[in-house]
This record gives C-alpha cells, structure tokens and sequence, in this order.
C-alpha cells in the first residue's frame, strides 16, 4: 500500500495539468525527503475549481475522516479499528465510505517518489527480509496520484479541514516484484488522466476505470535503498543489498 510518500517542489514552480498551470505558494511547496501516513499530518493535494476547469492546490489531513464522525477524539478511536489512508479502486464505488466521494469529491496527490517494502527470502535466512524500496518516474520532478478527499468540521473546536486517502489498484509489472506481498499500487495517473479524473461530469464505468488504471512500469524506476532509511539524512539513496537479487 501507498503510506510513505515523498516530495521536492519549490515555491514558484508551476504545476500543469492539461490546460491548466498553477504556481506553488510557500505553503504549497512542501519539499518532504520522506513523510508516514501513520503522523497524520498534512499533505499538498490537488481540488477541482468550477467542475474541473481550474483547480486549487492546498494542504490537507491525509486519512480520510468520515463526515459522521464529530470529534478529533472520536478520529482517534476510529483508527483503533480502521485504516483510511488508502482507499481500494475495487471497491471505491461500492463503499459506503468512499462511494460518495468517489463520485463527487476526486482530488489529485503531489508525489516526486513513494517508499514501499519487498520481501525475500535469502539463501541462509530463516524467513523473509523486508527490504525497503524508492519508486520514482525518471525524468519527472512530480507526478499525480489518484485521489478522494472528504471535508470534515470537528463539532467541538468548530476547525474546518479537507482530508483525503490515495486510491490504490493491482500492481503492474515493476510493483509486483517490489510490493509482492499484497501486490498493490497508487493509482498513478498521466497528465490527461488526472484532468479527467478532476472533472465532475465523469459516468461511474470511467470513474471505475481511471481508479484502476496501472501506471506503465517500463516509465517507472525501483531503487533499494537502506533498511535505515526513515532516519538517514538522504533516504533515497540507493544502496545494494548482494543477497537480493535484481528486479526483472
């Protein structure tokens, strides 16, 4: 699943999306080496403006709050139960959590790179090693990933937030020998995908089939990276594990 994600903008840069460009603000512009869904804390996210035909770019709560859950006490007691950081494109639309979203409230996630583990068994191991991967698109200083997002007002502080979860799909080829475990991916989407993803006269069968779609793995790079890597000054660096053998 997608819950460590990565990001380097800089204020001023544009974001493009089909027709539409927005510049980053210093709010928006968060450079992050390497941030957890597990701090719920907040992230740049992307909102359509007038149906899709501009957008807004703010930060929001990554988790998904339900809008029948009144209080930050009652969030807190949820995740005791449930994690929303991702959502499933299977079940997006049957969802009593997401349906609604799914179909009225898409959003757009920044990403320069996200973090995700694969497990192998070495030669004189007793059992399966975690190793740690970065998966980035060459050549792309950031790329969209699905998303859902879900307005929340806490009714004891009266603060107003959006928050959001990631859509997840099947891995492709590349994220299948990195996460091959539960085989899974963020939905990553192409310029025009995410313009059409953000539009909201979309029928559900497309809504469905953008929160499916798998990201070509021949555009996009793994690197192993060290075991240490959530407190080493440069995460990202590759490092070569000689027990683990290349991907394919």
């Amino acid at each position: 699943m997608c819950y460590f994600n990565s990001l380097a903008l800089k204020p001023g840069q544009k974001i493009k999306i089909n027709t539409i460009e927005k510049q980053l603000s210093n709010q928006t512009a968060v450079s992050r080496a390497i941030t957890s869904g597990f701090e719920y804390t907040t992230w740049p996210i992307i909102t359509p403006v007038d149906g899709g035909k501009d957008v807004d770019l703010s930060l929001a709560h990554w988790e998904f709050v339900a809008p029948w859950i009144k209080t930050g006490a009652a969030i807190a007691e949820n995740r005791k139960k449930f994690n929303t950081l991702n959502a499933t494109a299977e079940n997006l639309l049957e969802s009593k959590l997401f349906r609604n979203a799914a179909l009225h409230q898409r959003c757009l996630i920044l990403s320069s790179g996200f973090y995700e583990w694969r497990h192998y068994k070495p030669q004189d191991a007793k059992k399966d090693i975690a190793y740690p991967y970065y998966i980035t698109l060459p050549h792309h200083s950031y790329f969209f990933m699905a998303g859902i997002y879900q307005p929340w007002v806490d009714q004891e502080t009266g603060e107003a937030i959006n928050t959001f979860a990631i859509v997840t799909t099947k891995a492709n080829a590349l994220m299948e020998q990195v996460h091959n475990t539960k085989k899974r991916m963020p939905v990553i989407l192409t310029e025009d995908l995410a313009y059409q993803w953000l539009q909201n006269d979309s029928p559900e069968k497309n809504i469905s089939a953008l929160a499916s779609y798998q990201y070509n793995s021949e555009l996009m790079q793994a690197s192993p990276i060290h075991k240490n890597f959530r407190t080493a000054v440069d995460p990202q660096t590759p490092f070569m594990y000689p027990e683990l053998p290349p991907l394919t």
